[in-house]
């Protein structure tokens, strides 16, 4: 990868790292289901007239929306509002890497190889400390939320194989569809008509930067560089540009939240992400083990299997 496109990945793993804190801040004053529906209205509308469907079936279309998108980031939001620290959620999001190796395992029968059930293995001690040092000073709920984020992701990492759907900003733009709809009338039965009414009419410039920021920044001009990149050069050159997110989230949530993370959250975060990236990079040139990774966003997420 020459220069110019090494520095559009460190750009993307930038504005997708920074997204966390960017949606943290943004959630103050707005519900998050409610928050999560204007995101996506954005990232759908107008776009959606103009760029053409996905080679791929409705069901696909609307499976893939619905747990890598409406499943992974209601609960994300909803993590980030109980209180869930933005550069802890950027690691631990990554749980997805491991959860994709053993539900494909089990559902699809993808026997993972040696180096991935060894990543498996040491990103789940890692993920494990983490959880640990953080439940010590802190609620565990968000962390289980969040969780349950990463295995909503997994899935539909599993479900977008299954099906052979390819990636593309296609994707992400028609996927985005699923979102709005069950995400305001969750918000509208959780939160109260009242309370939707008065965060639309009473948006801080904050809430309205915010959903600019992750639907065209993080979403739309991050997959299209993303994208981009992934068709130029093999996957296992591109991907492990990844495993600079949470590095880049939790170096943000410590500049702009004061975010200090414990030691042992540091230690188990190392250890996690060395057996992130034992699991997805590979020593053979231009293949990297399955497993999307692309961090904190939308549909679309390039397979890392060409």
């Amino acid at each position: 990868m020459n220069l110019k496109h090494g520095l559009l990945a460190v750009l993307v793993m930038l504005l997708w790292g920074a997204n966390f804190v960017v949606i943290d801040e943004g959630l103050d004053g707005v519900p998050p289901l409610l928050f999560l529906a204007m995101r996506f209205v954005l990232v759908a509308v107008p776009l959606v007239f103009f760029v053409p469907r996905p080679a791929a079936s409705w069901q696909a279309v609307v499976a893939v929306g619905t747990f890598m998108s409406l499943g992974q980031f209601s609960l994300l939001y909803i993590s980030l509002d109980l209180g869930m620290p933005a550069g802890l959620a950027s690691l631990v999001l990554q749980a997805q890497v491991i959860f994709t190796i053993v539900i494909a395992a089990a559902v699809i029968k993808e026997v993972p190889t040696r180096r991935q059930v060894i990543g498996a293995v040491l990103g789940t001690a890692g993920l494990t400390l983490v959880v640990l040092a953080h439940g010590a000073s802190a609620p565990l709920l968000p962390v289980l939320v969040m969780l349950g984020a990463a295995l909503s992701w997994a899935t539909g990492n599993v479900i977008a194989r299954s099906a052979g759907v390819q990636s593309g900003f296609s994707m992400v733009v028609w996927s985005a569809l699923v979102v709005p709809v069950p995400a305001f009338v969750l918000s509208l039965l959780v939160d109260g008509g009242d309370e939707v009414v008065h965060s639309l009419t009473h948006l801080s410039g904050i809430a309205i930067a915010s959903t600019a920021y992750t639907a065209v920044g993080a979403s739309l001009i991050g997959y299209g560089i993303w994208n981009s990149l992934l068709a130029r050069y093999p996957a296992s050159a591109v991907v492990p540009f990844v495993l600079l997110v949470p590095v880049v989230g939790i170096a943000t949530a410590w500049i702009v939240q004061d975010e200090v993370p414990s030691t042992l959250e540091v230690v188990g975060g190392v250890v996690m992400l060395a057996g992130v990236a034992a699991a997805t990079i590979s020593r053979r040139r231009g293949v990297t083990p399955a497993g999307p990774l692309a961090p904190s966003e939308p549909v679309g997420t390039p397979s890392t299997t060409r």
